[in-house]
């Protein structure tokens, strides 16, 4: 079941102790996770406060990334106090502006909006990577694994799970690039249109508390292969182009790019299938067509030939995306 959006117990003698006593606390928003987001308002300013419970979670990565990307000239959230005890941080507040209702609302702003989002993803690329864990082949194996683990029972499926994980390891093998800091969830639900800011001081950056040290695809693909929100083949396209422009990520990117989209894309049908089956939440059925449709278009491409192939072989056609769009 979604969590209740209650003040944790500890909040307010936290933002007494951080001068933002007798403020009010409003429901700002949850995730996927047992975070939850609340908006501090005192008179003349507001902040957002982060609910990240131990033993489920862990600011302290949040904190440290942040931290990172602002030492970078970028507009992280600048962390005003924290509590790692109780999980409760408290984090500029960015606004209301997210960039996929922005763009959603005015369709002649996508081009542009994507335009800077994928040239400030070029340039973090071409800095030094963040002190982060690996993302390592046994990380992206367990990801993938979710697909198996989760989505074939929900849909009454036995398959080759051996099988899986060998077509996987092939594919992972062509995996080849610099390693650079993967934020792995950049996309237009974590990125705020910071009013009164201009160009790249006006993306804010958010829900970057699982970074790790990996390919630079893994966040264009995020972008590209947006679960949440359509993004045009035409699109993906030109933003790619725009993306090897500045970066010039080398012949082996567009081959890294394929799997770790198929990738991503299969991980993500397993775990929104156990946000719904485990965790309560049906409401991330209806974004599965949407992710089915990008894992069918990555697996056209010959470096996932054999993935491709499992999948003729263990998943019908009518177990696929389209028994979902109705959810």
């Amino acid at each position: 079941m979604d969590l209740p959006m209650t003040p944790p117990t500890a909040a307010r003698d936290f933002l007494a102790r951080s001068g933002w006593g007798g403020a009010d606390i409003l429901p700002l928003a949850g995730d996927a996770s047992f975070r939850r987001y609340f908006r501090v308002i005192a008179p003349g300013r507001q902040a957002v406060l982060m609910d990240a419970p131990p033993p489920q979670e862990d600011p302290r990565p949040f904190i440290a990334v942040a931290q990172y990307l602002v030492a970078q000239g970028f507009a992280a959230p600048a962390i005003l106090a924290s509590d790692l005890h109780h999980g409760l941080v408290l984090i500029e507040d960015f606004g209301d502006a997210r960039m996929r209702e922005v763009v959603d609302a005015a369709p002649e702003s996508e081009l542009r909006i994507y335009t800077d989002v994928v040239k400030l993803l070029a340039r973090l690329h071409q800095l030094p990577c963040a002190e982060l864990p690996p993302y390592s082949l046994q990380e992206l194996h367990r990801e993938a694994g979710l697909f198996t683990e989760w989505y074939c029972p929900a849909v009454d499926l036995n398959v080759d799970v051996e099988g899986y994980r060998a077509a996987w390891g092939k594919a992972f093998a062509a995996i080849d690039g610099p390693v650079v800091t993967v934020l792995r969830d950049y996309h237009a639900e974590n990125i705020m249109l910071i009013e009164g800011r201009s160009g790249e001081a006006a993306l804010g950056l958010l829900d970057f508390q699982d970074a790790l040290a990996g390919h630079p695809a893994y966040d264009l693909v995020s972008l590209l292969q947006d679960a949440r929100r359509d993004v045009s083949p035409q699109l993906e396209a030109s933003m790619r182009e725009i993306y090897a422009a500045v970066a010039v990520p080398g012949q082996a990117f567009d081959a890294s790019y394929a799997v770790l989209g198929a990738q991503r894309n299969a991980k993500i049908i397993g775990i929104f299938m156990r946000l719904w089956k485990r965790d309560g939440k049906p409401r991330y059925l209806g974004y599965l067509p949407r992710v089915w449709d990008y894992l069918e278009r990555d697996l056209k491409h010959p470096v996932l030939a054999e993935v491709a192939a499992w999948f003729a072989a263990n998943i019908p056609v009518e177990k696929r995306g389209s028994v979902w769009d109705a959810a």
